[in-house]
């Protein structure tokens, strides 16, 4: 049959979507373990989560240096032998410290489980940290910062958030060459001992696993004792926003980078899917009012972006974009425009649908695999949300309206509540 490419394919509006369930285990310790089942290839991706970050470390960078070190020696092997054994089972690890938590992740074929969990076990509990190590590490760090504070946009994105949650807070403070030099291996030992090494953790298993690797988990990581979370330190957030525009001056680069914003509701706020929703329209996908405006027909920027972005204990609206310098000040006044233009006119009922219909489309499009299926289930299980969330995903983004719409970018898009930074020049 002849396929008649002058006639657009049949499509339908997606209202369920098939959700692979997670199974939830507990070691024998208590340890809980979340296993999603699925995909067709021998490959397994693990995760141990602490709840342990730049939250809790006494100095800056302690926690994404301790994460960083992990496998660069151990009371039993070296950095080199360490490297030589994961790649010799054609194994991958990401080890991540965040503001909020630390995750050792291990990508791996399932066969080869039993002779590679051992080794992560002797990583978190053993690791030594050697003192010729951090040195490269620093150096290495120092001379990407060098290299990144000659860019807007690293400049911009730090003084948004040093701006946004304040300096000394863990969502805002940065790396610095002053406080890439102020922590010794010492500090590390600390954090690993305090944090890491007998500490309580949570598993999260995903690919063509069954109950042999749980029963694997259990005889390397179930037998030991573990010490629950510990309290951990409060901090405050600036009370009110600064004078604006913050300028961080660079007047031998031709353009700027703009960060506009302000901190947000979380997931679990009422009106988070209203939130959501609004903030697609405004800036979420290329067919977004800030893209045709600012640039399709002002011309001012390849890309221009609005996003939340959400951690443990805040979430934050950012809008980002880099334009030439002589169009900076028209650039935040056409934004200004479009946050007052959705908060005195309704959205037409087309263009909420397309918004809508673009967000179910990345959603679905979002559950293809084991291992995109499992991060749902984790963004769902670490921030305490409602078992049913992302099955009632859908019917919540539909639900919203106009009249939402509106009432949304009236509350939670105020322009004078926003924070501007621009770095470059104006």
């Amino acid at each position: 049959m002849t396929l008649n490419r002058t006639q657009a394919p049949d499509f339908q509006l997606t209202d369920i979507v098939s959700f692979v369930p997670v199974v939830i285990h507990t070691l024998d310790n208590g340890i809980p373990v979340y296993v999603v089942t699925a995909g067709q290839q021998p490959v397994v991706r693990i995760e141990w989560i602490f709840e342990a970050g730049g939250w809790d470390e006494l100095l800056p960078n302690v926690s994404t240096f301790t994460l960083r070190m992990l496998n660069e020696g151990t009371q039993q092997h070296t950095g080199a032998e360490l490297a030589e054994f994961f790649d010799q089972y054609g194994s991958f690890l990401e080890l991540q410290a965040s503001s909020d938590r630390s995750t050792v992740t291990l990508y791996a074929l399932r066969k080869h489980l039993p002779v590679l969990l051992p080794r992560i076990q002797e990583l978190i509990q053993e690791a030594t940290f050697p003192a010729e190590e951090l040195e490269v590490q620093r150096t290495i760090a120092l001379q990407t910062l060098q290299v990144n504070e000659e860019k807007t946009s690293f400049l911009a994105s730090r003084g948004f958030r040093e701006t946004l949650f304040g300096k000394r807070h863990p969502y805002g403070k940065n790396q610095t060459q002053e406080n890439l030099k102020a922590f010794s291996r010492e500090d590390l030992v600390t954090f690993h001992q305090s944090h890491l090494a007998g500490q309580a953790f949570r598993v999260f298993v995903a690919g063509q696993v069954d109950e042999t690797e749980v029963q694997l988990l259990n005889q390397v990581f179930g037998q030991q004792s573990v010490q629950g979370a510990k309290p951990r330190p409060a901090y405050e957030f600036p009370a009110t926003p600064p004078e604006k525009p913050l300028l961080l001056d660079m007047p031998d680069k031709m353009q700027s980078t703009l960060r506009v914003g302000k901190r947000s509701v979380n997931r679990v706020h009422p009106d988070y899917y209203k939130v959501l929703v609004t903030n697609e329209i405004f800036g979420g996908y290329f067919g977004s009012r800030l893209m045709k405006n600012i640039r399709e027909e002002k011309g001012f920027t390849y890309g221009i972006y609005s996003q939340l972005n959400h951690f443990a204990q805040a979430s934050q609206l950012v809008i980002g974009t880099d334009v030439n310098k002589e169009f900076t000040q028209q650039t935040l006044d056409e934004i200004q425009k479009e946050l007052v233009r959705l908060q005195t006119e309704p959205v037409p009922l087309e263009e909420l649908q397309t918004a809508q219909n673009f967000m179910i489309g990345q959603f679905v499009g979002s559950l293809n695999t084991a291992f995109e299926i499992a991060d749902r289930h984790k963004i769902r299980i670490l921030n305490q949300l409602p078992d049913d969330y992302y099955e009632r995903h859908i019917e919540r983004i539909r639900a919203v309206t106009p009249e939402d719409v509106q009432q949304a970018a009236q509350t939670y898009f105020q322009w004078d509540s926003m924070i501007e930074v621009v770095a470059g020049g104006k």
